[in-house]
């Protein structure tokens, strides 16, 4: 059984865009095939929570080699998008400067496959965050269900 989700996505309201992916590119360097954040749809200063989204269309890079005839998204991309959205909230919302870059993966865990068509959320909490790097737990969330699971960091480069 996958553990619960961090906190209560039902109160929020999914159509909501609180960071829009034009803000995220004032950010994040990511263009292309590598920008893998289209939204932050809410954030809690307080808590130090954020959801972003990622509309997974049918123009991703990896759909024509990544199981040709059923398109699942990699892994790692889950991982990059979450990467993606905890440089957002460091920036945007927390106010570090510079480029942010990827650190590490304390863990992942990949729980049901992500399709073309599907809105993944990533669910994501800053639990600590000193001068020069940070340490961010994130859930990505398709139709309410727990796709995958990680802890990665970010460090100014």
């Amino acid at each position: 059984m996958p553990p619960s989700f961090m906190f209560d996505v039902s109160k929020i309201d999914l159509t909501q865009v609180m960071i829009s992916k034009e803000e995220i590119c004032e950010v994040n360097p990511q263009r292309y095939e590598m920008q893998q954040m289209d939204a932050v749809v809410w954030y809690d200063v307080k808590k130090y929570f954020a959801l972003g989204r990622k509309d997974i269309t049918e123009n991703e890079f990896w759909i024509r080699g990544h199981i040709p005839d059923r398109p699942l998204m990699p892994g790692v991309m889950m991982i990059e998008a979450a990467a993606q959205l905890s440089s957002v909230i460091m920036k945007k919302v927390y106010n570090f400067q510079g480029f942010m870059g990827f650190a590490g993966i304390g863990y992942a865990k990949f729980r049901k496959p992500v399709e073309v068509g599907q809105q993944l959320y990533i669910l994501a909490q800053i639990t600590k965050f000193h001068p020069r790097k940070y340490t961010c737990l994130a859930q990505g969330m398709v139709n309410g269900d727990m796709v995958f699971e990680t802890e990665l960091s970010g460090l100014r480069v």
